[in-house]
């Protein structure tokens, strides 16, 4: 490479609008702002629901803990963030419940407040980092408000996953930037 095709590399155009970066313009390596903490972008799921639908899940960390912020963008926004909790703390019978009749229970009592489930779907999930995709089944429970949530998701035979939280509004994620700010 010689001296002028250094300079005359073409600069890589960012897939967002640098003056107005949004929540679904996230990346894995981003930097965000949430609930007056900072936190990085540090892996990023794809699923697939089928009939062109996919939503995307960042794992997102702040030095002492990860979260998990979902976002679903089809007639609107909608965002989630929960913690992973393990299968058992919802109730020694959800596994057997899915082993026997492929379906968890229809309400789940989870630190004195009721879930109820809300809707099943299947479909395929990848890290974006591989292109290996599994089957996943996820189940989501929403208590009376339809604000607290859980989800319980299958991949495989036997794994199983458990995650609690909220929605929240776009606002309350803010100052969102790509770490790696320089176009190779």
């Amino acid at each position: 490479m010689g001296i002028l095709d250094f300079f005359n590399r073409k600069k890589k155009t960012p897939h967002y609008d640098v003056t107005d970066i949004r929540i679904t313009d996230l990346e894995k390596d981003y930097i965000l702002d949430y609930d007056l903490e900072s936190w990085i972008v540090t892996k990023m799921y794809e699923y697939d629901w089928g009939n062109n639908f996919f939503t995307r899940e960042f794992v997102i960390n702040n030095g002492a803990k990860n979260l998990y912020l979902h976002i679903e963008d089809d007639d609107e926004l909608e965002i989630s963030v929960t913690k992973k909790i393990g299968i058992r703390t919802l109730g020694e019978h959800i596994v057997d419940a899915i082993e026997e009749t492929e379906k968890p229970p229809k309400k789940i009592v989870y630190d004195n407040q009721i879930y109820y489930r809300d809707s099943e779907n299947m479909g395929f999930v990848r890290n974006v980092d591989n292109e290996d995709w599994s089957e996943v089944i996820s189940w989501l429970y929403l208590d009376d408000t339809e604000e607290l949530l859980i989800t319980i998701e299958q991949t495989g035979e036997s794994n199983y996953e458990a995650t609690i939280g909220e929605y929240i509004s776009e606002y309350k994620v803010s100052n969102i930037l790509p770490q790696n700010t320089t176009n190779d």
